[in-house]
């Protein structure tokens, strides 16, 4: 397949690796003044792989969207409207949109693949979501792991997996969009409280985080109209060994930092991602306790310590 991947940070340029690795035509596309793409430019390289010859490079967004059968997106979260803005000045009909990226966006609660269906007809642009474990360091090793697609296409949906199945990655079906977003999203938010564990020399409260983190983010799926059992499959569950545990978690590394008072210099999703799910758990009324810990301490300077003991202070519920 033709592919362009929009996007040249640590996950961006991993899908470009993989997907040349079994057999795609790859572009690998990024903004002309990134430091990533000039360094993936100019060397064929970056801190976690090298780029073979037949991936193309390219700053220009047009050569990239004409290119593909298959766009793959993989930037902030934060900023992919204003991006999706430009991609959408460029004919997109009969493509598909792949979102390689875990977030909800802040100003709207929306998740990811509805941002990029305000800018697409979704009958003949369809838009799909590639999430679960795994990170670039591990996999130019050749160390295996599993991931999901979803998409509300099943066609797509199983075309894509098809594609793009191999012996390093073993694809599974989603069957559940709003689940497999919103879990992917939301995990990032739990390796910031486990990360805050871990600086606060509490690791053996990681279990407990891990209980009960998987049963919180299962009630705001539902309560967003999804199946609460996809929050125990590979989109948050499934990830929970490469974001709560990992040294390669930047989540993680970010709430160890924060215990530290060492500044974290790269990006950190579950930083915006825990806004925007306590503005969520508002708006639908769902109980969501560590999110509500994660969210005072990011933005309401609330104490951690504080915040822990308030955790344990709940008043007493069954557990399921």
């Amino acid at each position: 397949m033709k592919i362009s991947v929009l996007g040249c940070g640590r996950w961006g340029s991993c899908i470009a690796w993989y997907l040349d690795k079994i057999g795609h035509d790859v572009i690998s596309s990024g903004l002309e003044d990134a430091p990533e793409f000039i360094k993936l430019r100019d060397t064929h390289k970056n801190d976690y792989l090298s780029f073979p010859d037949s991936i193309r490079m390219t700053s220009d967004l047009k050569t990239a969207v004409d290119h593909a059968e298959v766009i793959i997106i993989s930037i902030s979260s934060q900023y992919l409207r204003s991006y999706m803005t430009d991609i959408a000045k460029n004919n997109l009909e009969g493509k598909t949109i792949v979102l390689c990226m875990k977030g909800v966006e802040v100003t709207t609660g929306k998740r990811l693949s509805q941002v990029v269906g305000d800018f697409v007809d979704e009958s003949n642009t369809p838009i799909a979501v590639w999430v679960g474990p795994g990170h670039p360091q591990d996999y130019v090793r050749g160390i295996p792991n599993c991931m999901v697609i979803d998409s509300k296409n099943q066609e797509v949906k199983n075309k894509l997996v098809g594609e793009f199945n191999s012996d390093l990655i073993r694809f599974y079906l989603g069957t559940d969009l709003i689940g497999s977003e919103i879990g992917a999203a939301a995990k990032n938010v739990i390796g910031i409280a486990a990360g805050i564990l871990d600086g606060l020399n509490y690791t053996s409260l990681k279990g407990a985080l891990m209980a009960r983190g998987t049963r919180e983010i299962a009630r705001l799926i539902a309560a967003l109209g999804g199946n609460e059992f996809s929050a125990y499959g590979l989109c948050h569950l499934g990830d929970y060994e490469a974001t709560l545990f990992s040294q390669w978690s930047h989540n993680r590394r970010f709430g160890e930092d924060l215990v530290k008072g060492v500044k974290f210099e790269k990006l950190a999703e579950g930083v915006m991602t825990s806004k925007a799910l306590y503005l969520l758990g508002q708006e639908y009324k769902v109980d969501l306790p560590i999110v509500e810990s994660v969210y005072n301490v990011l933005f309401e300077n609330a104490d951690i310590d504080e915040c822990i003991k308030k955790l344990f202070e709940r008043s007493v519920k069954k557990e399921f």
